[in-house]
Order: structure tokens, then sequence, then C-alpha cells
């Protein structure tokens, strides 16, 4: 069965078809969520990214824990090199240099899933 989680930030207002230009360049992760010793623990399905004036809203569909998304995202170099490009449009600094950080900028802008429907199941 399939998980969601999505984010929603804000980029600085004039900034917003430079960030669209780097979401449509950015490279793929591995599909494959592996923990810190290569041990397979779900896969990701598909990622989806919404756009509205300044607003970003990032959805990622997975199999797996959440817990182990976030870490193995993290050591992706695609997601990393889109991360480091980000920094310079967020409009509110965050620091993703280390695991404290990331984890507070995931918490501040996490969603709550309230419904996630497959109709062809």
């Amino acid at each position: 069965m399939a998980n969601h989680f999505a984010m929603m930030w804000s980029v600085r207002p004039g900034t917003e078809e430079e960030v669209v230009q780097l979401f449509e360049d950015y490279g793929r992760p591995e599909h494959v969520i592996k923990d810190e010793k290569g041990d397979v623990k779900g896969k990701l399905l598909s990622t989806t990214v919404y756009m509205k004036d300044n607003v970003v809203v990032r959805a990622i569909e997975f199999e797996g824990s959440i817990a182990d998304v976030a870490p193995h995202m993290g050591r992706q170099p695609a997601i990393r090199e889109l991360e480091d490009k980000l920094d310079a449009y967020i409009e509110k600094p965050r620091d993703m240099s280390t695991p404290e950080g990331a984890r507070a900028f995931f918490l501040e802008t996490a969603m709550r899933c309230v419904v996630a429907r497959r109709w062809d199941e």
C-alpha cells in the first residue's frame, strides 16, 4: 500500500520561474529506498511538485516508512544538488547541512495527508 507525504514552503517573490526550472531540470533519485547499510526498506513511486505564486508544494508517494524515506533522500546526489540550489530561493532560511536542520525543516513544512485514493483499485 502506498503512503504519501507533502511539504509546503515559500520562495522569494520574483524567483518563481528559476525555481520551476530547478525542478524541471533535477535528476532522479534511486527509487529503491535503502538504509545506510544498503538494506531495502521501500520504494519511491512518484514525486509531484505544485506551485501557486511563490508557494511550493512537493508531494511524494512511496512504499515503506517516511522515517526511512527522509534519510534515503538525503543520501541521493540529485536531491542534495537540488536542495543546495533551492537554498538560494527559499523565503525563510533553512539549514539542510545537518540531520537536525533538515529534520526541523521537514517538521515545519510537513503537511498531513487527509485522503489519498486510487480509483483504479
